[in-house]
This record gives structure tokens, sequence and C-alpha cells, in this order.
């Protein structure tokens, strides 16, 4: 049996991770391929990658509460196949109908993979430092996506983007089918974990996750627009995405390092505070150095912050069903962020977007405060304030 302490299941889980969280990384050039290629407003750009995101809150709903129930190989190794197939044939149409019922079909796919994937992390010995790991292995992928990818749309045009898209969710595909582990922990410990409730404060971080995810989302998917409509040219907007694909190399090898050093709290609270900062800085900077220096960060503000609060949540919930529905935690916001920064842009302009990320954020501050306080968190948490 393949544990998740075995290289080979680490690897599954690194590239389940990655090809699962394929937005966290391409928003910018998605959205911007959508726009610039195909033609689309950015309210249609922004509503295609909102049914890709919806797809996969409805998937990650849809299974969390049985996941213990899964085969975990198995639900992998479909959902990323049937993502893959999809993309394949998005690359084949410029139909806007149907490119988003490819979108919707291929979110679902990989929203189911990347669902067992998240509840396996955290039914591992470590989740904090799994997840960290597995938060290298995206800052990695983010480097050669966002290096290669628009150069490649650049010179074969819009199919290539989903060509991409499909080749990624296919080596998901054969690495789950190899090599997928099974779950740690078992036994009777866990099988009354399953029965109790969800504490309340695993509630409050779902919230303050969607919060991060919505905020993160909204911006991303406008990064590359927002540098390109100010006349900063291909070139300097493609080395901000590296630079933002080497930064986040950095962020959950410094979370893991970090576990027993810094309070989850203070990091829980610090973090969508700097990330609403950087989303103002990016959208009303009138010079290119600030934008660079905001949205070469602004990806491992979150990639950072949420490692701690998948540990935070592990905790709380040994069952592992809560973390199961990450991937609805992180885009049920994220799956409103493209569709809602495209309906703000198109209104108000980009300013509007930073406005929103004050506000949006306020609430994720205080729903990652209202952990701590819950009921029976102490116990629960100890060592994390």
């Amino acid at each position: 049996m393949i544990t998740t302490n075995s290289l080979r299941g680490r690897v599954a889980l690194m590239v389940g991770h990655c090809a699962g969280m394929v937005d966290l990384v391409a928003l910018p050039v998605w959205v911007g391929t959508l726009i610039s290629v195909y033609r689309f407003d950015p309210q249609q750009a922004g509503l295609l990658a909102t049914l890709f995101l919806a797809g996969a809150v409805a998937a990650s709903l849809l299974l969390a509460p049985f996941f213990q129930l899964l085969r975990g190989r198995s639900v992998a190794t479909a959902g990323f196949a049937g993502a893959a197939v999809a993309f394949a044939a998005a690359s084949t149409t410029q139909q806007f109908a149907l490119l988003a019922l490819l979108h919707g079909v291929a979110g679902v796919a990989a929203g189911a993979a990347l669902s067992v994937t998240h509840g396996t992390i955290a039914r591992s010995q470590n989740p904090h430092r799994l997840f960290a790991l597995v938060g290298m292995a995206l800052g990695v992928f983010a480097i050669v996506f966002l290096g290669g990818t628009p150069v490649l749309v650049a010179q074969q045009g819009g199919p290539a983007l989903f060509q991409v898209f499909a080749g990624v969710m296919a080596v998901g595909a054969v690495t789950a089918a190899v090599a997928f582990p099974a779950p740690d922990t078992a036994g009777a410990e866990l099988s009354r974990a399953r029965a109790a409730p969800l504490p309340a404060a695993v509630w409050w971080g779902v919230a303050g996750i969607a919060a991060l995810g919505l905020v993160q989302s909204m911006t991303f998917s406008f990064l590359e627009r927002v540098g390109s409509d100010r006349g900063y040219g291909l070139q300097a907007v493609t080395g901000v995405l590296i630079a933002l694909g080497v930064v986040n190399l950095f962020p959950a090898a410094l979370a893991a390092v970090l576990e027993k050093h810094w309070a989850a709290r203070n990091v829980l609270l610090a973090g969508p505070a700097l990330q609403a900062f950087l989303v103002v800085v990016i959208m009303n900077s009138p010079v290119f150095a600030p934008y660079a220096a905001a949205a070469a960060v602004f990806a491992a503000v979150m990639i950072f912050t949420h490692t701690f609060a998948f540990g935070v949540l592990a905790r709380l919930d040994p069952s592992g069903r809560a973390l199961a529905a990450t991937p609805a935690m992180l885009m049920f916001g994220a799956a409103i962020g493209p569709i809602l920064g495209g309906t703000l842009v198109k209104a108000w302009g980009y300013g509007s977007l930073g406005v929103a990320a004050l506000v949006i954020d306020a609430v994720a501050v205080y729903a990652f405060a209202r952990i701590h306080r819950a009921p029976g968190t102490a116990v629960a948490v100890k060592g994390m304030a």
C-alpha cells in the first residue's frame, strides 16, 4: 500500500495539487487569453473561468462529506482524465456556449480529483508540512507555466492554452493511477471523529479561506490585463508573471519552517490585511515598479496564509472531511471572483477591485479572529497561538 509518507505517494499528491489548483497559477493568462485572443469582454471571460471554478465547488461539496468512503486513487484518476478530455475539446472551438459547457465539465472533474487529494493530505501525519510541500511543487509549476504558456499562446493562438491545460490534467491522471496514496489515519479515533459534528471554529475557518480565495481570483484574473492595458508591454508583464512564479517557490517552504515559531492566529489575521494592501497597489499604481513589486508577491501571501489555515483546520477536524472540501472553500470565493472582477472592471475600472478587496478581506480577518473564540478551540489547536 502506498502511503502519504512514501516518495511515490508524495509525488502523486504534489502533481494532483498542481493540476487541481491550476487556476491559482493560470488565471491571468486564462482570462487574458479569452479577452485578447477570443475577443470576449471582461465579463464574459470572467464568466468562463467562474464556470470552471463553480464546477469544482459543486464536486467538492458533493464528495467531501463522504471522503472516508471514497477510493481516492479511482476518483483522482477519473477526475483528472475527465478534465483532460474537456480541455482538449475546448481547444477545438471558439463558441462561447460550448466553451462554457466544457469549462463547467472540466471544473467538476478536476474538483472531484482535488477533493480527494486534499482530504488525503489532511489525513497524513503532518498535514501542515505536507500541504507546504505540495505548495512548493505548485511554485515550481507556476514558473514553468507562466514562463512558457504566454509565449506559446502568442505564437500558436488561444487553443494552445487549453491544450496545455489538457496536458497538465493528463499527467495528473496518469500519476494518480500509478501512485495515489491511501490516507494514513485510521482506527477507532477516526471513527469517532467521523461521527462528531464539525466544530464552529471550522466553519469560521471555511469562511475566511473563501474570502481569501475570492480576493485572490478577482485580482489574479486581471493581473495581466491591467498591466497590458497600461501599456507595460508583453515582455514586461510576462516578466512579472515569471517573477511571481519564482517568488511562489518560497512561501510554502517558509510556512513549514515557521510552523512552530509563528502563532497561527497572527498569520491568519495579518494575511488578509496584506492581501488587500497589495490589491490596492496593483490596481491603482500609475507606474510599472509598484505594480510589478506588488504583483510578484501577491499570490505568495495567499499560499503562506492558507498553509497555516490548512494546518489549523486539520487539527480541528481529524476526520479530513472539512479539508476534503478545500476546493469548495477556495473555489466558492474563487468562482465568484472572475465574474465579479469582470463586472467591476467593466462598470467602474480597475480601481474598483481595490475597494472590493478591502471590504472582502475585512470579512476574512473577522472570520479568522472568530476561530480562536469558538467553543472548544483551545484544546484542539493547542500550541497554535
